[in-house]
């Protein structure tokens, strides 16, 4: 009897921070609302009414109504080309209500959302992109390092473990 308390306190502290994780998730606005939230990550939760896709291989999900001219239609979600074999077949989502997670972006004037990965649609979040400024000359397979650090440097002379001029003399024998 007296091992049941610290057993089961011990399994509250151990459940404690799932408990705590499974708040609910925040809701999905709609595409009007979500053209006013810049450079936030959100889910969309939109209406796709024609799925566009340009010779390249960039497509477009319309997430405007018929009725909406060009020029009021707020919102957009571009798939690019080189994104096709993650994101997988976008036709499929014609007619259908679905809701996307991502980061929405300025895009000529209006606001919209790059769908770079199929788990978006499952509120999985959108594929990783290294920012190019950053990793600008810099290969896995090289040995040097990514970043251009001062003290690495050897400032030309050879680094070693003693200086070559600071040696001392041993006693004749």
């Amino acid at each position: 009897m007296r091992f049941c308390l610290p057993r089961s306190l011990a399994a509250l502290v151990l459940c404690a921070p799932t408990l705590v994780f499974a708040a609910k998730p925040r809701p999905c606005v709609t595409a009007d609302q979500a053209a006013q939230m810049l450079n936030k990550d959100i889910c969309v939760a939109a209406h796709i009414y024609d799925v566009v896709q340009l010779p390249d291989g960039t497509s477009f999900l319309d997430v405007c109504s018929p009725q909406t001219s060009d020029e009021q239609c707020r919102f957009i979600v571009v798939s690019l080309a080189e994104d096709r074999s993650d994101v997988g077949e976008l036709r499929k989502y014609r007619d259908q209500d679905v809701q996307i997670r991502g980061i929405v972006q300025p895009m000529h004037g209006r606001a919209g959302m790059i769908l770079s990965h199929a788990r978006q649609f499952y509120g999985g979040p959108p594929k990783f992109r290294p920012n190019p400024l950053l990793a600008r000359g810099f290969n896995a397979e090289q040995e040097r390092p990514p970043i251009n650090d001062p003290d690495l440097h050897s400032r030309g002379g050879r680094r070693a473990f003693m200086n070559t001029k600071d040696r001392e003399l041993l006693p004749k024998r």
